[in-house]
């Protein structure tokens, strides 16, 4: 069996880094995610996909990127009750959102 999903999108907000009672260090971001094709409108519909960055990766995303990114996130789907979350094992810095910079 096999648990893998990859996701490229946009960060949605501006990630912050939390920490555990661990001290595992922990950032949540949504990433805002085109579908591949167009709706009735004509247009194209973006899901906002909660991903869970752990640790290294975790600190990365914090310090590299701000909301309007382009990331790329290879990583697992995991779901409990009421949630379903990728938990991210891997992420890549595709480009950033220079209109985010001239705010």
């Amino acid at each position: 069996m096999l648990n893998q999903t990859i996701l490229v999108g946009r960060i949605v907000s501006d990630p912050q880094i939390n920490e555990t009672k661990n001290e595992k260090k922990v950032t949540t971001i949504s990433l805002a995610v085109q579908r591949s094709y167009k709706n009735e409108e004509g247009g194209y519909t973006t899901d906002f996909i909660p991903c869970v960055l752990w640790d290294g990766v975790a600190q990365n995303v914090v310090e590299y990127c701000k909301k309007g990114d382009l990331i790329g996130i290879k990583g697992r789907i995991q779901s409990s009750l009421d949630r379903i979350e990728v938990i991210a094992e891997k992420v890549t810095f595709l480009s950033s959102n220079k209109q985010a910079y001239q705010n």
